[in-house]
């Protein structure tokens, strides 16, 4: 699974990111991110415990089951390796997480799934990357820039690199040409406003867009 999974990112250059998401949404969201050309998405772990992981996993594995052949999905915020074996058993395909923990980076891998930690600096990227991390989320990515993608692959050229945090339409492009390999993409696509107001056309509509952008496609702001 995880060659498919790693094809599926170098292509597609883009995980959309679904956090504290009702389960009776989860279908309707899911599908509008499939129809707007979405193929990966992350279904992340709650760290301050307001959704329990037992949950988180029903909704991923109601996700890997509904959209089986459709998404590939993964889950996020993974802090410790009991949330690894979780993921794993629901049905997820691949790992994110903000940090950088050896031991949750070997367990991902020996689970047999894609390991994509977090990192900040240029110490914690290639500790990542040597612990066996596939691809190092690097994240906040919007508080140093699209330029710190590109000084920090100068050194460490063999860092595949996610941007993660404050990315949207406008600068997508550049993290992409700074050397990034993939983005997450949160709020800015699922927000929580438009999935209490169901409106998944408009979800659908962004997914579409940012999908589009992520392949190489111009992007005209709308005036």
């Amino acid at each position: 699974m995880r060659e498919p999974i790693l094809s599926a990112i170098a292509r597609q250059k883009l995980v959309v990111i679904l956090r504290g998401l009702p389960r009776e949404k989860l279908l309707d969201t899911l599908g509008a991110l499939a129809d707007g050309g979405v193929q990966l998405v992350e279904i992340t772990f709650a760290a301050d415990g307001r959704i329990s992981d037992a949950d988180t996993a029903k909704s991923i594995a109601l996700a890997a089951e509904q959209f089986d052949g459709k998404l590939l999905v993964g889950a996020g915020t993974v802090l410790t390796e009991a949330q690894a074996a979780l993921a794993k058993s629901a049905g997820a395909g691949f790992l994110l997480s903000p940090n950088t923990d050896p031991a949750v980076i070997s367990k991902t891998r020996e689970l047999g799934m894609v390991s994509i930690p977090g990192a900040f600096t240029p110490t914690e990227a290639q500790n990542a990357h040597a612990a066996g991390a596939d691809i190092v989320k690097l994240f906040p990515a919007s508080v140093l820039g699209s330029g710190y993608i590109k000084a920090l692959r100068a050194p460490l050229s063999q860092l595949s690199l996610m941007a993660v945090g404050g990315i949207d339409l406008d600068n997508m492009a550049a993290y992409l040409a700074a050397g990034a390999c993939s983005v997450g993409i949160g709020s800015n696509i699922v927000s929580q406003t438009r999935v209490e107001e169901g409106d998944f056309e408009a979800i659908r509509a962004l997914a579409k867009q940012y999908a589009a952008c992520a392949k190489g496609e111009p992007y005209v702001p709308a005036h």
